[in-house]
């Protein structure tokens, strides 16, 4: 016979409220470890008249008890021990069928979201490791068929590549670069603002309240996205003031407006982008960040998805003020590439959270910036992302867009 007192130390508790457990626990006789026919199951007794009834007594809840007490000792953990305990059981409440482990909710115990639980998954690292993969040559042989697995899932057009034989790429990084014949993209010249690359109209129209839709419902704050301004006498807009708000230090001219425009581009896209109007580019800041992906399904679930990524702003100004073209990473995507800046390195294995890094290419010699003309080359992607377009226009100006609308490299974004 085992007995078990549930005793309290501390004296100035009234007696009434202390619960004596006596359980009987009989073991086995016979070698089998089973339980034999004279064998009784464990017997509870405990107080008589006024106290919990036999059956109540006996649903103690002991595997509830240690199941709280090990969870609880996750309170005490620092900060990655308790990432590292919490991840597992996460992943398996969200993968297993039938709510497997919705129980454990019981006890006091909740999962990470799926959001800080996407954030968590070291895409930087799987990014580079696709970068190193993509410069593996391959053989003559694999080619084709890697290639033409990528094209049928994906949907690449190859009658517009410059280069349609699929044994001249010699890996996947020239294959995702591939430029197109001239014919392939003509640039419109009606319309003042053309489309930079090939892609997904998400979200475009007028910036209100200095808040900018990602998609729709789904906004971002401007000044998170295109960072503080500073007191640099390069800057194509005045520094920031504490009476102003952020959009009119950004807005130049009276009456005019600021507009944004949102580009998704597919990983079967073309993944260069050109510069979308006549334009001088005076200043780059670069945002180290993550690569989460930037597909609209993510950008509908992740809010500030773009504050989040690295992603390389380019601003200056055009005939109507300031501009600025933004090239967003994303998973796989870690790669940003601007053919005039030699100086910009993305994707680095180490950087600081919030940080940013300015260049300024208005110099001694050149004081205006780099000029660019509409239609030129201006950078490319690694697979896919978004580029966002944000700049100020009078307040006639009128998008040529639809929504969700594809639309390809050269076409008209908009007017006067």
């Amino acid at each position: 016979m085992v007995r078990c007192c549930l005793t309290r130390p501390n004296p100035t508790v009234p007696r009434h409220n202390l619960r004596k457990v006596r359980v009987h626990v009989q073991r086995p006789r016979g070698g089998s470890g089973g339980r034999g026919l004279g064998d009784q199951p464990p017997r509870l007794e405990g107080p008589g008249p006024g106290g919990l009834s036999r059956r109540a007594r006996f649903r103690l809840h002991f595997p509830q008890l240690a199941l709280r007490r090990r969870l609880g000792q996750l309170s005490c953990m620092s900060r990655p021990a308790l990432k590292l305990r919490s991840w597992p059981l996460t992943v398996l409440y969200y993968l297993l069928p039938f709510g497997a482990l919705r129980p454990l909710s019981r006890v006091g115990w909740r999962p990470v979201s799926r959001v800080a639980l996407y954030k968590s998954v070291p895409t930087r690292l799987l990014s580079r490791a696709w970068g190193r993969l993509n410069q593996v040559e391959l053989p003559h042989w694999l080619r084709r068929p890697v290639y033409s697995l990528y094209i049928w899932t994906f949907g690449v057009n190859m009658k517009e590549a410059a280069v349609e034989d699929l044994h001249h790429y010699r890996n996947l990084s020239e294959f995702f670069r591939r430029k197109l014949k001239p014919q392939a993209r003509p640039v419109c010249g009606l319309h003042s603002v053309i489309s930079p690359s090939d892609g997904k109209i998400l979200n475009f129209g007028q910036v209100k309240n200095c808040e900018v839709e990602q998609v729709k419902g789904v906004t971002y704050s401007l000044e998170s996205f295109l960072g503080p301004r500073t007191s640099t006498e390069d800057l194509p807009f005045p520094p920031a003031t504490p009476s102003g708000s952020f959009r009119n230090q950004l807005v130049t001219r009276e009456g005019n407006e600021l507009y944004h425009c949102v580009i998704y581009l597919a990983p079967g896209d073309y993944h260069c982008f050109h510069s979308p109007t006549d334009w001088t580019v005076s200043h780059r800041r670069h945002f180290p960040g993550s690569l989460m992906s930037v597909n609209p399904g993510m950008a509908r679930w992740i809010k500030e998805l773009f504050c989040h990524n690295e992603r390389v702003v380019l601003t200056g100004d055009w005939k109507h003020g300031f501009f600025s073209l933004t090239a967003v990473g994303a998973t796989n995507v870690g790669s940003i590439r601007i053919y005039f800046d030699r100086d910009l390195h993305t994707n680095s294995p180490r950087y600081s959270k919030g940080s940013y890094n300015d260049f300024s290419f208005v110099t001694h010699t050149n004081k205006e910036g780099i000029p660019m003309r509409k239609g030129e080359h201006l950078g490319e992607f690694n697979l896919g992302s978004t580029i966002v377009l944000i700049f100020e226009a009078p307040k006639d100006f009128n998008f040529k867009l639809k929504a969700g609308q594809k639309i390809r490299f050269g076409e008209a974004l908009g007017s006067l």
